[in-house]
Formats: C-alpha cells, structure tokens, sequence
C-alpha cells in the first residue's frame, strides 16, 4: 500500500513539474503591494483561439513594462499656460502608484503636455482650450491624462477585445494610458513609438470630448485620429473586432487601409476628417 502511494505522489510531482509554461498564471502583486514590472504574456497569449486574430493589435516586442500597480495615482507636479480658444478644459497628468517607467514621472509629463500643447491637438479646433493643473489647493481637473499598468488598465477598461488598450474612464474622469501600450507601441505604428504616443493621448482625449470611433475613410490617406489604430489600420482588421466591441461599433470591411495619424488637424490648419470636438 505503501509503494502504490509513493507511486501517485511521484507522478503528480512530476506532472506539474512538467505542466507547460504558457499554463502558469500571469504573476500577482507582490505581498506588500509593491508593483510587478517585467514580461508579462502579450494579448496575443491570451487570446482565445475562437476569438477574432489581427496581428496588427498584437502587442510589439520590446522593453518592459508596469504589469501591476494599486489602483491608485499620484498627480505629477507642474503646470502650463493654456494653449487655444474656446471653452476652457483643464487636466492633471498622474501615474497609477506602484506603475513606474524607466525614464521616470516627469518623462510622462512632458509627452503629455507636448502632444496637448501642439497646434495639431485638439486645442487647435479653435472650439476648445486646455491648460494643466497640478491639482493643489483643493483645484478639481476636467479630466486626468494617468499612465496605468497593463492590469490595472484592463479592469477598469474591460477586456472584451483581447488586446492591450486604453480607454476613457468618464466615471473616474480619467483617460488611462495603458503602460504595456506605452512602452511597446502598436504594430501599425511600424516602431515609431513617440508617433503612437502621441496618438494614444489624442485618441483617448479625443473621447473626453465625446468623439466617437471611425473607420479608415480613404484608402491611403492618414488615419483619423478616432480610429483605433491600436489594432490596425486597415478596416478589414477592425471589421474583425466589430462584435467584441463594447460600443457595438460597426466598422465596414471595405479594403480600405490609411496610415498612421497621431493627430486631429495633422495640417495645423484646424480641418480634419474627424466630427470634431464636441465639448460638453
């Protein structure tokens, strides 16, 4: 008898010692809360196999990235004059606690207010104007512009579309800028990874003013900065994702395919293919 259960022992010992790596879960928090920052499985890994594939949503290799991070965020000191006319908007730049970056906080920061500032954003529609606080003396933003760690940014976003996102949190009244996006980029974006930047914080700001998603509208024109170029910039890709969206977007599979656009008015001239801002 005792022989038999050694036996059973021995081969489940071996059994998990022989379980496949893409079976072990994704690494939780540390004990004390800290953040988890290393590889963590791309949204290509945790795609389900009946689930729509679009490589061009897959997320880049690269460098790491914040994968966890305690749901909290602390503001970024510093401020900007405002830039544009029209009603006034004001935000904060914040980064989720536990979810830092390489280059640091104040890196962040000044993408943030340098794709906001430029004549091509969204103060350039001559309807808006934006200025950045830094939340002191009991000031409240319009909304906050808050780097978030892949996790963190996929419990408050959802996941319905299984690939590295970010989103505007109208409740929280917080565009979140997904940390695994930031660092890797975006495919369509062929490694320009300060255009996508750029892109990311337009498109997700561009919500804040209740714009809506667009498909490709010419083939080879730019992008308008509404389309989800996260996953493609093609309308036949995005066709694929049509039923896993959340807003029930209803993207045409018309073979159109634009180029990447980080911007609203990419002229400076304050026309684009966009509805435009539409403040609230």
């Amino acid at each position: 008898m005792l022989a038999v259960v050694l036996l059973v022992l021995t081969g489940f010992v071996l059994a998990r010692t022989l379980a496949p790596a893409e079976d072990a879960p994704v690494e939780a928090p540390a004990a004390d809360g800290g953040p988890v920052v290393g590889e963590a499985p791309t949204s290509g890994d945790l795609t389900d196999a009946s689930g729509p594939v679009v490589p061009t949503a897959e997320l880049p290799a690269g460098g790491d990235f914040p994968i966890s991070g305690r749901n909290t965020w602390r503001v970024v000191p510093g401020t900007t004059p405002q830039v544009g006319q029209g009603r006034p908007f004001t935000y904060t730049v914040e980064i989720e606690d536990g979810a830092t970056l390489a280059e640091g906080d104040q890196a962040f920061a000044t993408a943030v207010d340098a794709t906001l500032d430029d004549p091509r954003s969204w103060a350039g529609s001559g309807q808006i104007a934006l200025r950045r606080i830094d939340a002191t003396a009991g000031q409240v933003p319009d909304f906050r512009v808050s780097l978030t760690s892949q996790l963190s940014t996929r419990a408050q976003c959802g996941y319905q579309i299984r690939y590295e996102a970010s989103c505007w949190k109208s409740e929280l009244g917080r565009v979140l800028i997904n940390g695994a996006r930031w660092v890797r980029g975006a495919g369509a974006f062929e490694g320009q990874l300060g255009l996508y930047r750029q892109y990311a914080i337009n498109h997700e700001v561009g919500h804040v003013f209740r714009n809506p998603h667009v498909p490709c509208e010419a083939n080879g024109a730019l992008a308008p900065v509404m389309m989800q170029q996260s996953f493609g910039v093609a309308d036949d890709y995005l066709a694929q994702l049509t039923d896993s969206s959340p807003q029930g977007l209803e993207i045409p599979r018309d073979g159109k395919v634009c180029r990447p656009n980080a911007w609203p008015f990419p002229t400076g001239s304050g026309q684009h293919a966009d509805r435009g801002p539409a403040p609230r």
